[in-house]
C-alpha cells in the first residue's frame, strides 16, 4: 500500500502534462470545432431569446413540471410540434478563461488524487511499470471519461462530440497512467 501523501508529485506532474496536452488538443488539433453548430439565424434566435432576460442556468423545453405531466396530451403536443431542447444559458459578456481554467486544473487534481488513491491501496511501493499505469490508467479514464456519455442517453448530445470526449480522456488517463508510472515510489 503507498499514502496517497506520498503521491502528490505524480498527481500535480500529471495535472500539468494533462493541462497542456488538453490545449494542443483543443487549440492546434482543432477536431472539437464541430463539436457545437450555430443556430441558424443566430442574430434572430439572440434577439428573441434576450428579451426573455433568461438567468443563466440550465432549461429544458418543453418542461412537463412532474412524471405524470410526460403523459398529459399537452405535453405530448408539444413534444411532437418541437423544438425540443436542451439549452444552457450562460452569464452575458466575454468568456471567462482564466477561471474556466482554473477549474480544469483543478478537476485534473481531482481525478488525479482519486486514481492515486485507489491505485496506491491495490498496490505498493516497487511495483512494475505496466502494474501502476493499468490502475491509474483505468481509474483516471473513469474519472475523465465515462460520465460524458450520460449526457448523449439522456440529453441527446451528438454522439460524435461524445466519442471526442471520451478519446479525449483516454488520451489524459494514458498520460495520467504514464507519469504515476514513471514517478511511482520505489
Amino acid at each position: 500500500m503507498v499514502p496517497v501523501m506520498s503521491l502528490w508529485l505524480p498527481i500535480v506532474v500529471s495535472a500539468v502534462i494533462v493541462f497542456f496536452a488538453s490545449f494542443l488538443m483543443h487549440m492546434v488539433l482543432k477536431y472539437h470545432r464541430g463539436d457545437m453548430r450555430r443556430f441558424p439565424n443566430e442574430d434572430e434566435v439572440m434577439d428573441a431569446l434576450r428579451r426573455f432576460n433568461i438567468p443563466p442556468g440550465d432549461y429544458g423545453m418543453p418542461m412537463p413540471g412532474s412524471a405524470a405531466g410526460m403523459r398529459s396530451p399537452e405535453f405530448i403536443a408539444k413534444m411532437t410540434k418541437g423544438p425540443v431542447a436542451f439549452v444552457t444559458v450562460r452569464q452575458p459578456g466575454p468568456p471567462a478563461m482564466g477561471k474556466a481554467l482554473g477549474q480544469w486544473f483543478v478537476y485534473l487534481l481531482v481525478v488525479n488524487f482519486f486514481a492515486a488513491y485507489v491505485t496506491g491501496r491495490a498496490v505498493g511501493p516497487g511495483v512494475d511499470y505496466l502494474t501502476v499505469f493499468r490502475f491509474i490508467g483505468t481509474t483516471a479514464f473513469m474519472g475523465f471519461s465515462l460520465a460524458l456519455l450520460q449526457a448523449s442517453i439522456w440529453a441527446s448530445r451528438n454522439w460524435m462530440t461524445t466519442f471526442r470526449g471520451v478519446f479525449d480522456g483516454l488520451v489524459y488517463a494514458c498520460l495520467t497512467a504514464g507519469t504515476f508510472g514513471w514517478l511511482w515510489p520505489r
